[in-house]
C-alpha cells in the first residue's frame, strides 16, 4: 500500500468539549443554612462548612464554592450545574448518583470519593490530590482532569466519551467493563491498569505502550523469553 494513504493515518482523537463557567452578580452567604432537597442559585460560599449535613437531592446552580468543607456530607443525588468549586475539602466525599454539568473544580482535596453511578458532562478538574475516586457505573462525557495526583481511579463499568487525563499521576486505573471512546491518557503516569479487556477506545503514547506491554503479555498468556 502506498505511503501517505488515508488507510495509513492514525484515527483522529476528539478531545473534551468544555463549556467555560462564567458567574456574574453572585451574592455572598457567609453563614449558609443548607437544607436537603433545596435549590440554591447564584450564591458564593467562602470557607464555609457543610460537614456531616444531609443534603441528598440538593440542587446548586450558578454557585461558587471556595474552600468549602464537605466532609461526610451526604450529597447523594445532588446536582451541580454551572458551578465553580475551588479547594473543596473532604476526607470522605459522598456524592453517589450526583449530576455535574458545566462544572470547574480547582485543587480539590478528597480522600475517599464515592461518586458511583454519577453523570458528568463538561467537567474540568485542575490540580489537587485525590486518594480513591469511585466512579463505577457513571456516565462521563467531555471531562478533563489535569495536573492531578490520584492514588486509585475506579472507572469500572463506566461509559466515558471524550475524556482526557493530562499530566496526571495515577497509582491504579481500573477500567474493567468500561465502554471508552476518545479516552486520552497521553502524558499521564500510572503504575497499574486493571481491565485490559476493556481498553478499546483508549488513547496512549509510545512510552505508555512500552509500560503496558508486560501487562498485555501477561493478560494474553504470552511468555517473553
Amino acid at each position: 500500500m502506498a505511503r501517505g494513504t488515508a488507510a495509513s493515518k492514525a484515527p483522529k482523537v476528539v478531545g473534551p468539549r468544555l463549556s467555560p463557567v462564567r458567574l456574574e452578580e453572585l451574592r455572598d452567604d457567609p453563614s449558609p443554612d443548607f437544607q436537603p432537597g433545596e435549590r440554591y442559585d447564584g450564591v458564593r460560599y467562602s470557607r464555609a462548612s457543610a460537614d456531616g449535613l444531609e443534603l441528598a437531592g440538593t440542587d446548586f446552580a450558578e454557585c461558587e464554592f471556595q474552600g468549602v468543607s464537605f466532609n461526610e456530607t451526604q450529597l447523594r443525588g445532588a446536582s451541580f450545574r454551572d458551578c465553580i468549586l475551588g479547594e473543596v475539602y473532604a476526607p470522605v466525599f459522598m456524592a453517589a448518583r450526583s449530576t455535574l454539568r458545566d462544572v470547574e473544580i480547582g485543587n480539590p482535596r478528597w480522600g475517599s470519593a464515592e461518586l458511583y453511578e454519577s453523570g458528568w458532562q463538561s467537567v474540568r478538574i485542575d490540580g489537587g490530590k485525590l486518594d480513591y475516586v469511585n466512579l463505577r457505573g457513571s456516565k462521563l462525557t467531555d471531562v478533563q482532569i489535569s495536573d492531578c495526583i490520584i492514588s486509585e481511579l475506579d472507572l469500572g463499568s463506566c461509559a466515558a466519551t471524550r475524556v482526557a487525563l493530562k499530566n496526571c499521576t495515577i497509582g491504579t486505573l481500573d477500567v474493567a467493563g468500561a465502554r471508552l471512546k476518545d479516552f486520552d491518557i497521553r502524558g499521564t503516569d500510572f503504575r497499574v491498569i486493571s481491565g485490559l479487556e476493556s481498553l478499546s477506545g483508549l488513547v496512549i503514547d509510545d512510552y505508555q505502550l512500552g509500560l503496558m506491554a508486560p501487562l498485555m503479555a501477561s493478560h494474553l498468556g504470552v511468555v517473553v523469553a
